[in-house]
């Protein structure tokens, strides 16, 4: 996995924003996710497993996370999120969309809540089974909607940024 500094950066995650991340697991970036945003950002980790969130409740409870007090955690497919429309600054997915059935379904249910101007950030690792290329990742997003911003990384890992269009 590509270090979370590097990520945060590439995803655009700034002070502030609400961010929702799909696919949460046991948290290994929901953290760094939740210090970038700060005190007046907020980080909703979403999982359909709940033994995913069930580590990350633990993860949170370890006395180093205990500053960390803007992540709520949602058991819930991401083809029916629990937000409004327009709600949220930043989605991302990491190693998560080619696992989704319906990801034509997903994308879109990203675009309802993601605000005018909103990102979406689609990371990928080469040594995920389901590893998609970049154009293929590409591909499905503007087909969405959604305006490539950019690309960085390279063939073993990247992250692509689009942006809901204003």
């Amino acid at each position: 996995m590509q270090p979370a500094e590097d990520f945060i950066r590439a995803a655009g995650i700034q002070p502030g924003m609400r961010i929702l991340e799909i696919g949460c697991g046991s948290g290994a970036y929901t953290t760094f996710t939740a210090r970038a945003v700060g005190p007046k950002g907020k980080v909703e980790a979403l999982d359909i497993q709940p033994a995913m969130l069930a580590q990350l409740e633990k993860k949170l409870a370890h006395p180093a996370y205990l500053d960390i007090q803007n992540i709520t955690l949602h058991q819930a497919s991401a083809d029916e999120l629990p937000f409004g429309d327009g709600e949220l600054d930043l989605v991302y997915l990491i190693t998560v969309l080619p696992e989704i059935p319906d990801q034509a379904r997903v994308l879109a249910e990203i675009h309802r809540a993601l605000k005018p101007g909103g990102i979406l950030a689609v990371a990928e690792l080469i040594i995920d089974p389901d590893y998609p290329p970049k154009a293929t990742t590409t591909r499905r997003c503007q087909k969405a909607g959604y305006l490539l911003e950019d690309i960085s990384g390279n063939f073993w890992s990247y992250t692509a940024r689009f942006r809901k269009p204003d």
